[in-house]
């Protein structure tokens, strides 16, 4: 039977170093989390959140143990998924660094400064899922722009807080899930 145990990152913590571009200040902040969950008997980890994931390739090399990348699995299905285009719906920091740079050479469809603008401002008021109808309208309608517009195959929830909002049956375009297909691949590992 599969152990979990849990450390909850302070997410004005996390937003004050990415926001501040201290990536190594932030890896350190998470690797000590996960080495008091090593000390408990953490096997692997993984960070259930997209934008602490700007700083995988740092935090890595500080680890006692194996990290579950989301960004590795985003990856992975992109190609399997056979996308070369896609948009990102997340935040500000998500969408701004291209999805981190960690995509290689699947192309990230830029938004414009108005629409990231709009789209990080959503994102900060739907903590925990629980944004207006409006809300998730102005979402679809921008996921829908970028798939006219510029040409995006799909566009990347890439978000915690946003996966409750679109779903592929309230969106009409196809739309890949970041968290759901980093929370596979945990569920994987756990069963493993």
């Amino acid at each position: 039977m599969p152990r979990l145990l849990i450390a909850h990152a302070a997410v004005n913590r996390v937003y004050a170093t990415v926001t501040s571009k201290d990536l190594d200040g932030l890896a350190q902040y998470l690797a000590g989390l996960v080495s008091s969950m090593q000390a408990g008997g953490a096997e692997f980890t993984a960070i259930v959140a997209a934008t602490p994931h700007i700083c995988a390739p740092q935090l890595v090399r500080l680890l006692p143990v194996p990290l579950i990348d989301m960004m590795t699995e985003v990856d992975k299905e992109l190609r399997a998924q056979g996308l070369r285009r896609v948009a990102v719906l997340g935040t500000r920091f998500t969408i701004e660094t291209h999805m981190f740079g960690r995509l290689g050479d699947i192309e990230i469809v830029m938004p414009k400064p108005d629409e990231i603008e709009k789209i990080h401002a959503i994102y900060m008021q739907v903590v925990g899922g629980r944004g207006s109808p409006e809300q998730t309208a102005e979402l679809r309608k921008l996921a829908d722009i970028f798939v006219r517009r510029d040409g995006a195959q799909a566009v990347l929830i890439a978000g915690t807080d946003l996966s409750p909002l679109l779903k592929a049956e309230n969106v009409d375009i196809p739309m890949i899930d970041c968290v759901g297909i980093h929370i596979d691949a945990i569920v994987k590992r756990l069963v493993a």
